[in-house]
């Protein structure tokens, strides 16, 4: 058995669980700032995945992945399930939203289906390392440093799939480079 983190976390040693916030808060942090709608809602949900580490440590298996990817999808579960939560509470419309015109609402949901299905298209015909990239910066929000550690992959790879995957989805969608799609993807 190995020194790691989780696995002395799961024999109740303390300082692990120390080591483990000061090794992988950053990371932690960062997703739930990305995901979290607040800086008080991501300080919550911080605290909550911390502890569905500390509950789940003895889970690890360092033959299937690595600390921090292991980490990294306790904090993606936690969060998605943060996000339908609270998807599923009442949502208080503004007055202009209730009173807008149907045929409005309409055109632009119709609009933004179309526009939609285009990126859907577009993003289809990436290579898979590709795709993975752009998806955990898009939707996920990760940083390219951030993408690597959770990959496992070099961060000149994953900034060269980035780079590469939005030049696809640019030329396939007929985009000047400067059009602004994905604005911070590349960065």
């Amino acid at each position: 058995m190995s020194n790691s983190i989780l696995r002395r976390i799961a024999s109740k040693d303390r300082s692990a669980v120390e080591e483990c916030i000061n090794v992988y808060g950053g990371l932690v942090w960062a997703l739930a700032r990305k995901m979290c709608p607040s800086r008080e809602d991501a300080e919550d949900a911080v605290q909550e995945i911390f502890i569905d580490i500390w509950k789940n440590a003895e889970r690890f298996d360092e033959t299937q992945s690595s600390e921090a990817t292991f980490i990294a999808m306790i904090a993606r579960r936690r969060l998605i399930d943060r996000i339908r939560k609270n998807k599923r509470q009442i949502s208080t419309e503004a007055i202009e939203d209730l009173t807008k015109e149907p045929s409005e609402s309409f055109n632009e949901q119709i609009h933004n289906s179309i526009e939609a299905k285009k990126v859907i298209e577009a993003f289809a015909q990436l290579r898979p390392q590709q795709k993975q990239v752009l998806h955990l910066a898009v939707f996920h929000g990760l940083s390219h440093q951030e993408i690597a550690k959770v990959t496992g992959m070099p961060i000149g790879t994953v900034k060269s799939h980035a780079r590469r995957g939005l030049m696809k989805v640019r030329e396939v969608l007929g985009l000047d480079k400067n059009d602004g799609l994905l604005k911070g993807v590349e960065e």
